[in-house]
């Protein structure tokens, strides 16, 4: 019990490391859109609170921004 507690401590600890870039998710949706045919798109990352109503199509930086799509150019 004391080592999962332990675990999980530096697991929490750790996830701001583990933060994975905007840049990164965009070029993988982008990639998965892309070989699906899409050509007209744009996805930006906004703020997690500033989404609304839009799509989102993904998470970064810890999910304090979000990936939001949108059809058209």
């Amino acid at each position: 019990m004391r080592k999962t507690i332990v675990t999980l401590a530096l697991a929490l600890a750790a996830g701001p490391v583990f933060a994975t870039p905007c840049d990164e998710v965009k070029a993988k949706i982008e990639a998965k859109l892309e070989k699906k045919g899409v050509k007209e798109y744009t996805i930006e990352a906004v703020d997690a609170a500033d989404v609304g109503d839009r799509k989102v199509v993904g998470s970064c930086e810890a999910g304090k921004k979000k990936l939001v799509y949108k059809r058209g150019k």
